[in-house]
């Protein structure tokens, strides 16, 4: 989602490292599996805020290598159960955090955006931990993913317009998606979208227990308030702001 664990900016540094269009040690996730799921949703306005993020110019997941070959890896374990990998975000530009901080700021609350966050105030998304104002997609080392079953269903289209259900209604009244049932729709700011939490079915536990398991066996993290959010622990913690643009 939106947050993980706050990092500090270091290395080349923001200003930088945008001037490097894609540095050398990141890669477009479809040159090394083509065959994961990508449903980016800060480049479009299926997502919390409502709109296109400032910073995606395309819908492209971009990584490290190292945590692509690692998603890769991931991936080859699932298929053979008939499962697959979806990501909704992966390296996520700097500016994009910002925009998300000056959106949590602004003082309007709509529908369309409690959808996300039913029980507070967005104002209170930092401060509870949901979004960072350093965040560790910007590493190009965390991702957020679900699973999808195989063969890969098509999800009805996202409408601005309709009036879904919030992000812990049932998955049939949620906004569209093709992935499993992991018990609230992705990036829902609530208790309950906490990997560990026990209100959901067993058949949801189940499905983010073969998440965690899957992501952990190649030497992912899960961040704990977030059942989507991994990241890939490592030397390179620079933060940095290239724009997601689409792959050559």
């Amino acid at each position: 989602m939106r947050l993980t664990t706050a990092i500090l900016l270091g290395g080349l540094g923001v200003s930088a490292a945008a001037a490097q269009p894609l540095p050398a040690d990141f890669v477009y996730l479809r040159d090394i599996d083509p065959t994961i799921v990508q449903d980016m949703r800060y480049a479009t306005a299926n997502n919390f805020v409502g709109r296109v993020l400032n910073g995606y110019e395309a819908g492209e997941c971009i990584v490290t290598r190292s945590v692509g070959a690692a998603l890769k890896r991931v991936q080859q374990d699932l298929k053979p159960r008939g499962l697959s990998l979806k990501v909704y975000d992966c390296y996520r530009p700097q500016r994009a955090v910002d925009d998300m901080y000056a959106w949590a700021q602004d003082g309007r609350e709509t529908p369309e955006q409690r959808r996300y966050n039913p029980k507070m105030r967005k104002a209170d998304l930092f401060r509870l931990g949901y979004i960072a104002r350093h965040s560790g997609h910007s590493t190009g080392k965390a991702v957020d993913i679900t699973l999808v079953q195989l063969p890969v269903s098509k999800a009805a289209p996202f409408d601005p317009r309709a009036d879904y259900a919030y992000c812990t209604g049932p998955q049939n009244r949620r906004a569209p998606d093709n992935s499993v049932d992991m018990g609230t729709g992705y990036d829902c700011s609530d208790e309950i979208a906490h990997t560990g939490s026990k209100a959901i079915t067993a058949q949801q536990r189940k499905w983010r227990g073969t998440l965690v398991n899957a992501m952990a066996r190649h030497g992912f993290v899960n961040y704990r308030l977030e059942w989507w959010h991994f990241s890939l622990p490592g030397p390179g913690n620079t933060a940095f702001d290239f724009p997601v643009t689409r792959r050559p």
